[in-house]
């Protein structure tokens, strides 16, 4: 009979059950497939953006199966963090990480040098132009403002990853407060 290894105390957390009970969380293999939800966590990058991008990028293939849910490879993640390298870091437009795609066959090399002033122009004035992100959105009704029907969403700025998570739940806080307040007398 085959023994099961020791848990590490680290992968351990308090169960849904009993007070004194805990599950133990397996640690997925590197090659495992992922969620949507993981691939956005690894990456700091809100799951609309990672939905976008299938619509820009055509590499970008995640099994999908019933119900939609997604699994991304190991090789989408890749891409994945190439892509959000060349738009983040680099500085190039979508347009422009589509171009080297073709050039590349479908794949981007790791020895793509830093984009040109002009593409980096371009990318931030295509980052302006984008309209408001989901979060933003569902903010305006609050603030008795009317959006125009749901736009595309945009992909954050890098130093705005963070910020967009922490305003989604402030967000998220103030909507559920409010509507407590209403229900008070």
């Amino acid at each position: 009979m085959n023994a099961m290894p020791a848990a590490d105390p680290a992968d351990e957390e308090l169960g849904s059950g009993a007070p004194d009970t805990l599950r133990v969380k397996p640690k997925k293999a590197p090659n495992a497939f992922r969620t949507i939800s993981e691939v956005a966590d690894e990456l700091h990058i809100p799951q609309h953006v990672l939905r976008f991008w299938e619509t820009k990028f055509p590499q970008v293939k995640p099994l999908k199966r019933g119900g939609g849910r997604r699994y991304y490879r190991p090789d989408d993640i890749a891409l994945l963090r190439r892509i959000a390298d060349l738009l983040y870091t680099q500085g190039y437009t979508i347009k422009g990480v589509q171009r080297l795609l073709r050039e590349g066959g479908g794949r981007l090399s790791d020895d793509i040098p830093p984009a040109t002033e002009d593409e980096r122009a371009e990318a931030e004035a295509e980052r302006d132009l984008l309209p408001p992100t989901e979060a933003e959105a569902k903010q305006l009704p609050m603030l008795g403002l009317v959006a125009d029907p749901v736009p595309p969403p945009r992909p954050p700025r890098p130093k705005d990853l963070e910020a967009e998570r922490l305003r989604g739940v402030l967000l998220q806080t103030l909507a559920e407060l409010e509507a407590l307040r209403a229900l008070l007398p």
